[in-house]
């Protein structure tokens, strides 16, 4: 007989600036969803950007955590639990394995393109800005390819075919990876690790099997689930949150200072922000002061 594999969701934010309350609101929605299942919650720095993330906002970031009583059973910077470090920083050896495994199926090629190059190369997609890429420094029409030294990002080879799958949120998707993306990158030329290789390593290891997160994000799942199926890895669910925009119909970003937690805890209690948080997620009719464990036992 099987045994069932315990339910686990993660919060991974990237270290560039102090959270504002549309990452409040993701890290409530994914704390909730884990804790109805009544499995664990992990916490993941994704640090991959050398040049803008900063340690003192990943101690920020759990400090603020901690204060809105959003409590983690593995991960963070100490890396607590049994798959730890949780700081993409320290994790580029498991990445780099990974890599190899995908340059092994003649998957990978190096891209000497600039982003003007790119850029010029094919239209932005009309409703979000998307630029597809060409295969301009494809070395030819289909794999195995072989993956030479010297300067470039790297990357991976996409066929043309769709990629199915369920968004809890917003319903079956089909997504075509060429059309969409082409293929993309995974490593860049500075030598840093891109995001879809690293998200499904670590989701994949860390035995994540539910992910909530931003709807900005809903698109690149198709790229993910294309990784996790070529190095045999099982996908876990996604559920996309709408975003949380400002008066001015804007996403919140890091910018907007009057809705940061430096701000938002001079103004508030931590069950004051979890309200506030819950009632965008019409989780309350009004934001009315509450904890995350109040929340369980009403919504659950």
């Amino acid at each position: 007989m099987n045994e069932q594999k315990e339910e686990k969701g993660r919060f991974a934010p990237s270290p560039t600036g102090r959270m504002h309350m549309g990452n409040v609101y993701a890290a409530l929605m994914s704390w909730l969803d884990a804790r109805r299942a009544g499995g664990k919650w992990v916490l993941r720095i994704e640090d991959l950007d050398p040049q803008r993330s900063r340690m003192e906002y990943a101690r920020l970031l759990e400090d603020d955590l901690h204060w809105l009583g959003l409590d983690w059973d593995e991960g963070g910077i100490d890396g607590a639990g049994p798959n730890g470090p949780y700081c993409q920083s320290l994790r580029s050896d498991i990445y780099e394995h990974y890599y190899q495994r995908l340059a092994e199926m003649g998957l990978l090629y190096k891209c000497r393109c600039t982003r003007a190059d790119i850029m010029a190369s094919q239209a932005p997609h009309e409703s979000d800005g998307r630029v597809v890429y060409s295969g301009r420094c494809r070395p030819g029409a289909e794999p195995p390819f072989t993956l030479t030294d010297g300067p470039g990002s790297t990357r991976l080879y996409v066929p043309d075919r769709q990629i199915e799958f369920v968004d809890e949120t917003y319903g079956p998707q089909s997504v075509n990876l060429s059309e969409h993306c082409g293929d993309f990158v995974v490593r860049r030329a500075d030598g840093a690790w891109a995001y879809q290789l690293a998200v499904v390593v670590d989701d994949a290891l860390m035995d994540i099997t539910r992910v909530v997160r931003g709807a900005d994000l809903l698109l690149s799942t198709a790229q993910q689930l294309y990784i996790y199926e070529l190095l045999g890895f099982p996908s876990p669910t996604f559920a996309h949150l709408p975003l949380v925009c400002n008066a001015a119909g804007q996403r919140l970003s890091k910018r907007d200072h009057s809705m940061s937690m430096e701000a938002l805890r001079q103004r508030y209690t931590p069950a004051e922000v979890i309200g506030l948080a819950a009632h965008q997620a019409g989780l309350l009719p009004t934001p009315a002061p509450i904890t995350p464990q109040q929340l369980v036992r009403i919504n659950a």
